[in-house]
C-alpha cells in the first residue's frame, strides 16, 4: 500500500452544491435562500444566541458558581488519613475536633486510599466496600 493510492471510501465525500447556475439545477435565481430577508441577504446573519432583541436565555438565567453542585454532597476523605489520627473510636465529632473536616459537615466518606494497619472503629461515617474489608481483616468495626 502506497500513500498515492489512499482514498475516501465510496459515497464519503459529496461534491459541493453549485448554486446559481440556472432553473434545471434546482439551486437557481435564489439559490436556496427563498425571497427577501436578512437570511437571504449577503453576510445576512446574526450572533449565536441572538432572539430578535428579547434578552437572551444565558442572561435571563442566574450565574451558579465554578462547580456543579450536586457532584460533591459530603466531604471525602482517604483511608489513610485515618490512620494519622491517635483515636481508636472514630466519628464525625473526632474528625471535627482534629480538623480533618470542615465544622459545618454532616456526612463523611471515606476511600480506600493508602494503608492503615491500626484496629478502628466508626461509628456514623460512610464507607466504601474496600475500607470496610481492610478494616474488618485488621480487627476493626463499622457501625
Amino acid at each position: 500500500m502506497y500513500l498515492n493510492s489512499l482514498k475516501p471510501a465510496i459515497g464519503a465525500k459529496k461534491s459541493k452544491i453549485r448554486v446559481g447556475r440556472g432553473i434545471g439545477s434546482g439551486f437557481g435565481k435564489t439559490c436556496g435562500r427563498g425571497h427577501k430577508g436578512q437570511k437571504s441577504r449577503t453576510g445576512g446573519f446574526h450572533k449565536v444566541g441572538f432572539e430578535g432583541g428579547q434578552m437572551p436565555i444565558q442572561r435571563r438565567l442566574p450565574k451558579r458558581g465554578f462547580s456543579i453542585l450536586s457532584s460533591r454532597k459530603y466531604p471525602r476523605l482517604r483511608l489513610s488519613d485515618l490512620h494519622a489520627l491517635l483515636e481508636t473510636e472514630i466519628n464525625i465529632t473526632v474528625l471535627k475536633n482534629n480538623n480533618i473536616i470542615p465544622g459545618n459537615t454532616k456526612k463523611v466518606k471515606i476511600y480506600k486510599s493508602g494503608v492503615c494497619d491500626k484496629k478502628i472503629n466508626l461509628q456514623g461515617i460512610l464507607v466504601s466496600n474496600g475500607v470496610k474489608k481492610a478494616i474488618e481483616t485488621i480487627g476493626g468495626t463499622i457501625s
